[in-house]
């Protein structure tokens, strides 16, 4: 979803007048109504059944938009295209027939950012400037920074740790006892740990707070603003390939992104001052190697751990 965002501004910047709606699933919806791109949002996105993909079918046809821009491209999306014959209105994708073709057959090997930049290329969006930018922006988060309700008083230079990440990709987390020793280090260097997670991820949190004197578990107590507004002001932020690394680098954060074997960064990591660490398996991804790289980022003065 943050990663669309400049996708979705410049779709709104093609379209100053239009009436656009966002097609999505309920985790987002809030996010997507508060943002400036859209006029309305829909998030019955992902239907579950037959009859949910007729009522779908259904609100799309009655709608009679006059372009769509499928920025997802898989073949749940494709096949919403498919259900719109005979007239489909003009589509950006890569649904056969479509109007508006992403042309590229080695699309998927770019970066999820350069890759909506080339399909909306394709479809004859250009910038403000009348050109086709296909090297896309960092996404722009500062409009939900500035939403953010304030948190109580966090001093100092803020290192932010995020140590979640999908519940069905355990694999790209690494281990919770090195970020253990990884806040314990950098409090001990004069960081402000605060460790970022959401409600179901309070314990895993909450055990590596434990680790460093003065740390604060902000698990399922902070929201997107919210931490949006804490990227912007961190020293440093130190996570898995997971949504909110994504949010702190475009806040502005210097960040260590750790990736595993199950994801490439090439194709989805963060953008912005970013340093990536990869190992096939992040159990072999040692705490002083992180903590280099964290320093490093940060401008701060050498520290060390295990």
């Amino acid at each position: 979803m943050i990663l669309a965002f400049p996708a979705f501004a410049r779709i709104r910047a093609a379209h100053p007048s239009a009436a656009i709606t966002l097609l999505t699933t309920p985790p987002f919806e809030a996010l997507a109504r508060a943002s400036p791109y859209f006029d309305a949002v829909d998030p019955g996105g992902r239907p579950r059944d037959l009859r949910g993909l007729a009522r779908l079918a259904l609100r799309l046809r009655r709608a009679r938009f006059a372009r769509v821009y499928d920025l997802q491209t898989v073949d749940r999306t494709n096949l919403y295209f498919q259900l719109l014959r005979p007239f489909p209105p003009a589509w950006s994708g890569t649904a056969l027939g479509c109007a508006l073709p992403h042309r590229n057959p080695a699309r998927m090997s770019l970066h999820t950012l350069e890759r909506q930049a080339e399909q909306l290329d394709h479809a004859g969006l250009t910038g403000p400037d009348g050109t086709r930018p296909s090297a896309a922006k960092t996404p722009d988060v500062g409009w939900l920074a500035a939403m953010a309700e304030p948190l109580d008083a966090l001093p100092g230079r803020l290192a932010l740790l995020v140590p979640g990440a999908s519940p069905g990709r355990p694999r790209k987390r690494w281990p919770a006892e090195r970020y253990g020793a990884l806040a314990s280090a950098l409090g001990e260097a004069g960081f402000t740990v605060c460790v970022l997670g959401g409600e179901a991820e309070h314990g895993l949190c909450e055990a590596i707070a434990r680790d460093a004197a003065g740390s604060h578990n902000l698990a399922g107590r902070t929201s997107l603003a919210q931490i949006a507004r804490l990227g912007a002001r961190a020293a440093v932020a130190i996570g898995n390939d997971t949504g909110p690394m994504h949010l702190v680098a475009a806040a502005g954060a210097p960040c260590v992104s750790l990736f595993s074997g199950d994801s490439d960064p090439a194709l989805c990591a963060p953008r912005g001052r970013v340093a990536i660490l990869r190992r096939p398996d992040l159990a072999d991804l040692p705490t002083r190697e992180v903590l280099a790289a964290a320093l490093d980022i940060s401008g701060s003065c050498d520290a060390t751990a295990p």
